[in-house]
């Protein structure tokens, strides 16, 4: 593990079982699960460029470097948290693959142009900032509100971004689901496979991941939903794979 200076109020986690460690921080951002199954649900390709819009401490781009060897770009807009993933991206000896990014994801394609990713995933904010009032700090308020990004300017983003044929992969909330299907297909973004995230077997579910082909046809599937606990309260088999590998190689 490289050094690297970790300030007050952070620490440092291992990420899964891959070997790589990440910068966090409770007052900041800490990633979650919805960052963890999206890196392991986006189809990517083997070569090419993959971007992460709102890549918060980069949880998202490490995860992808152990699935590819494309080259792999994150942006965020909060300054302190780009510093962050910039960090743990250095601690894990993955600055020659990973690029991160500090800006705004509407302004990007000025940088980049259109049209230069073949993948692209998605950890948005998942609220409107109407949504009642904001009780985070700062950080956490930009996070989780569409403060500085709602979810149309990420699909228009998106669109821009992404090279005809490309695949952008999001995870939500449920609940928005019928605005999310109807603001892609405004962009080009075709949605073309679906799975749910349910915390248990018979609950609602509390996630969904899409994934959707820019320029694609309609011809939508919707997988076997993911169920996060067993009866026991423990993790079904799945996750624990997704989170530790397969069982013959746990520790």
């Amino acid at each position: 593990m490289n050094q690297v200076p970790i300030y007050e109020q952070e620490r440092v986690d291992d990420l899964l079982t891959q070997e790589l460690h990440i910068i966090q921080s409770d007052e900041v951002f800490s990633f979650s699960m919805d960052a963890v199954l999206l890196a392991r649900f986006a189809p990517v390709p083997k070569y090419g460029k993959i971007l992460d819009l709102c890549t918060g401490n980069g949880v998202i781009p490490l995860l992808l470097s152990t699935r590819t060897e494309a080259e792999i770009e994150g942006i965020e807009i909060q300054p302190r948290l780009a510093d962050m993933a910039r960090r743990s991206v250095e601690m894990n000896g993955l600055s020659q693959r990973i690029q991160i990014r500090e800006g705004d994801l509407r302004e990007l394609v000025k940088v980049t142009g259109h049209g230069v990713y073949d993948a692209i995933t998605v950890n948005p904010p998942y609220m409107p900032v109407t949504t009642g009032e904001v009780k985070l700090n700062a950080h956490q308020a930009i996070a989780r509100h569409e403060i500085h990004c709602s979810l149309e300017e990420v699909a228009a983003a998106a669109m821009r971004l992404i090279r005809p044929g490309g695949k952008v992969s999001m995870v939500h909330k449920p609940q928005r689901l019928g605005e999310i299907i109807t603001v892609l297909r405004q962009y080009r973004l075709e949605p073309k496979v679906i799975r749910f995230v349910h915390p248990r077997a018979g609950s609602e579910a509390n996630m969904v991941l899409i994934e959707a082909l820019r320029d694609g046809k309609p011809d939508l599937r919707v997988l076997p939903p993911l169920i996060v606990y067993n009866e026991n309260g423990e993790y079904c088999e799945e996750i624990m794979n997704i989170y530790y590998g397969p069982k013959e190689g746990r520790v």
